[in-house]
C-alpha cells in the first residue's frame, strides 16, 4: 500500500470511527444533560446523583474515544501487540459506557409499578443507545490499528471496515496532473490586505481560466464592486479600516450587489465568526492556510450557483417581459377592469346595462374612394382615421367597441357606470367629424363622417374563448346603428332618447320623425357641433 493509500485509509477509517462510535456517545452525552436539566426542572433530586455519575462516565467515554480517533495507534503501550492494544482499547471503552447501562437499569428497576414516573421513558431509550453503542465497540477496537500486510488492502478494508472499504471504491480520488481550467471565464474579485495572498490567489485562479481583479482594502473593493460586474468575491475578513465583515454585510444589503457570491477567507476561524458570516450573507467560509483544491471546489461550486441563478433571473425577466407584452394586448382588445375580472377567475363576462349611449360612425363615401387605391393605401388611411378615433375615445373616457369594415362604434357608460354617458359621446362625436376632414384636406379625398347616436339599456359582455372580444348587444345597439344609417353625411343624429339625456347643455336641431323598424315612428334631431 502506497503513502498516499494509507493517508486516505486513515482519513476513511477516522470518519468511520466518527459516524459509528464518536456520533452515538456524543448524542448519549447530550441525552444525559437534557436528563439532568429535566430532573431539576421537575424536582426529582433523588435521581440527580445517578445522573451525575452517568455524566461523568459519558465524559470519560467521549474524552478516549475523542483521542482514539485523533490517532487511533496513539495510545499503545511499549511492547504491545495487536491483540493486547485492541483488548484494552475496548476494555477501556467498556468501562464507562458499562457504567452508563448499569445506573440506567437501576434507576428504570426503582421506578417499576410507578406509571406517572418522571424520565422513565427517556431513560429507557437512553439504554437502548447505550446498548447500541456497545455493539460498535468491539468493531471500532478492530480497526484502531491495521498494517500494510501481504493481504490486498482491499480485502482487509472488506474484513474489518465493508463501509470504509465502499467509500475507497465509490469516491474516485482527485488526479494531481487534472486540468481543472473552467470552460466558462468568471470576472472573480479578490480582497486582501495582504500583497502576497493577492498574488498567489490571483496566479491560481488565472491559471485556471478566471479573469481576476484585486483590492487591498474594504474601500477600494466596494469602490471596485460599484464599477464592474463581478461573479464571485474572495474576503479576507481582518483588513484595517473597513474590515471583511462590514464589506459583506454592505455587499449583502445592496439590491445591486447581494445575488453575488462571497467567499470569507481568514486566519480566523473561531466558530462565531464563521456563523456570523454564514449568517449575514457569505457563500462559504475558509480558514488560512486553505487547501488549494478545497477552495477550487467552493469557487467552482460557487460559480455554479450563480450560474444558475443567473439563468433563473433571466428566465423570469423574459416570462415577465412576455407578460408584460400579452397584458398590453390583451388590454388593446379588452377594458382593464374586464381583463381583472377575467384573471379573478370569471368565466362568463355578461353585464346587463340600465342605460349606456352608442355611437356609430361611418366614412360616407370610402367605398368608392377605396376602389381606386390599392390596398397598401387603404389600409393606411384608415388606419390614420381610426387611430386618431381611439385617441379622442380614450381623451374622452369613452370604451371603443370595434370596427366593422369603414365603420367605428364606441360606447360610454361601460364597463363601468358613467352617470354623464350621453355627454361624453355627445363631446366626442364633434371631434371625430372634425378629424375626418382634417385627414380629407390633408388627403385631397372627398370623404365626410356621418355619426348616429342612440341611449338605453344593453347587454355587454365578452364573447369567444379563444380570441376575445368585448362587444354590446340589444335594441339600443340596432337603433344606434339605425341613427348612424338614416344620418346626412356630415352630420350628428340622436334619438329623443339621447336629447333627453343630454339636457339643455347641448343645442340640438329637429331633424323630425323617422320610421324605425320594430320600433315604429320616433323623432330625432340633428347634434349641432360647437
Amino acid at each position: 500500500m502506497t503513502d498516499d493509500q494509507n493517508q486516505r485509509l486513515n482519513r476513511a477509517l477516522a470518519a468511520y470511527l466518527r459516524q459509528e462510535v464518536q456520533a452515538p456517545a456524543l448524542a448519549i452525552a447530550d441525552f444525559l444533560d437534557i436528563l439532568v436539566e429535566d430532573a431539576r426542572r421537575l424536582g426529582a433530586d433523588d435521581l440527580l446523583g445517578d445522573l451525575d455519575r452517568m455524566q461523568s462516565a459519558a465524559t470519560k467515554l467521549n474524552a478516549f474515544v475523542g483521542a482514539v480517533v485523533a490517532d487511533s495507534g496513539g495510545d499503545r503501550k511499549l511492547g504491545e501487540n495487536d491483540s493486547e492494544f485492541n483488548r484494552r482499547i475496548r476494555h477501556d471503552l467498556r468501562t464507562p459506557l458499562n457504567a452508563v447501562i448499569g445506573y440506567s437499569e437501576m434507576l428504570i428497576e426503582d421506578m417499576e409499578g410507578q406509571d406517572d414516573a418522571p424520565l422513565r421513558d427517556d431513560l429507557v431509550r437512553l439504554k437502548h443507545a447505550a446498548d447500541q453503542l456497545l455493539g460498535q465497540i468491539d468493531a471500532m477496537a478492530a480497526l484502531t490499528h491495521i498494517e500494510a500486510s501481504s493481504i490486498a488492502h482491499e480485502d482487509k478494508l472488506a474484513a474489518h471496515a465493508g463501509i470504509v472499504a465502499e467509500v475507497l471504491r465509490t469516491v474516485e480520488p482527485l488526479k494531481a496532473d487534472a486540468s481543472h481550467l473552467t470552460d466558462r471565464q468568471s470576472r472573480i474579485l479578490v480582497v486582501d490586505d495582504n500583497a502576497a495572498n493577492r498574488d498567489v490567489l490571483e496566479r491560481r485562479l488565472t491559471r485556471e481560466g478566471h479573469a481576476v481583479v484585486t483590492a487591498a482594502d474594504g474601500a477600494q473593493a466596494l469602490r471596485l464592486m460599484g464599477e464592474h460586474d463581478f461573479d464571485l468575491v474572495l474576503l479576507d475578513l481582518i483588513m484595517p479600516e473597513i474590515g471583511g465583515f462590514d464589506v459583506l454585510t454592505r455587499l449583502k444589503s445592496d439590491a445591486s450587489t447581494r445575488h453575488i457570491p462571497v467567499i470569507v477567507i481568514s486566519a480566523l476561524d473561531e466558530l462565531d465568526s464563521v456563523v456570523r458570516c454564514i449568517e449575514a450573507g457569505a457563500e462559504d467560509y475558509l480558514s488560512k492556510p486553505f487547501d488549494p483544491i478545497l477552495l477550487r471546489s467552493r469557487i467552482n461550486s460557487s460559480l455554479e450557483k450563480k450560474w444558475l441563478r443567473d439563468r433563473e433571473k433571466k428566465f423570469v425577466a423574459d416570462l415577465e417581459s412576455e407578460k408584460r407584452k400579452s397584458e398590453a394586448l390583451l388590454l388593446n382588445i379588452l377594458p382593464p377592469s374586464i381583463v381583472k375580472r377575467m384573471r379573478d377567475g370569471e368565466v362568463r363576462i355578461a353585464d346587463q346595462v340600465h342605460e349606456a349611449t352608442i355611437l356609430f360612425c361611418d366614412l360616407a363615401g370610402f367605398t368608392v374612394v377605396s376602389g381606386a387605391m390599392p390596398a397598401a393605401r387603404v389600409l393606411e388611411f384608415l388606419g390614420e382615421i381610426f387611430t386618431r378615433f381611439d385617441a379622442l375615445a380614450t381623451e374622452a373616457g369613452v370604451e371603443k367597441i370595434k370596427t366593422i369594415g369603414d365603420a367605428y362604434m364606441a360606447a360610454a357608460g361601460i364597463p363601468e357606470p358613467q352617470a354623464d354617458h350621453a355627454e361624453r359621446i355627445a363631446r366626442l362625436a364633434p371631434r371625430m367629424m372634425g378629424a375626418v376632414r382634417d385627414v380629407a384636406g390633408a388627403t385631397g379625398l372627398a370623404l365626410e363622417a356621418r355619426i348616429g347616436i342612440h341611449t338605453g339599456p344593453i347587454v355587454a359582455g365578452v364573447i369567444g374563448t379563444h380570441k376575445f372580444a368585448y362587444d354590446v348587444w340589444g335594441d339600443s345597439v340596432n337603433t344606434a346603428s339605425r341613427m348612424e344609417s338614416h344620418s346626412v353625411n356630415g352630420r350628428i343624429h340622436i334619438t329623443e332618447a339621447t336629447r333627453q339625456a343630454l339636457g339643455e347643455g347641448f343645442p340640438v336641431e329637429p331633424r323630425g320623425i323617422i320610421e324605425v323598424k320594430g320600433k315604429g315612428p320616433m323623432q330625432t334631431y340633428f347634434l349641432l357641433e360647437p
